[in-house]
């Protein structure tokens, strides 16, 4: 049987932690700086969050793990 290919979009946009949480990067930050937006947006989106659970399934999935 072949070798489960593992989904290279997911893998770049979903981390997994020490503890086996999947982590992500918050939306809506890329481009903040070149629109001039409050710096208090950019930190507050700076940083990780945990993956809602009802996508972690699905996510586990595509990163064959």
């Amino acid at each position: 049987m072949p070798k489960m290919k593992t989904r290279r979009s997911v893998a770049k946009r979903f981390k997994t932690s020490g503890t086996g949480k999947l982590r992500r990067e918050q939306a809506g930050r890329k481009h903040m700086k070149a629109e001039k937006k409050p710096g208090t947006r950019l930190r507050r989106l700076a940083g990780t969050t945990d993956v809602a659970p009802g996508d972690g399934k699905r996510i586990r999935k595509m990163l064959n793990g």
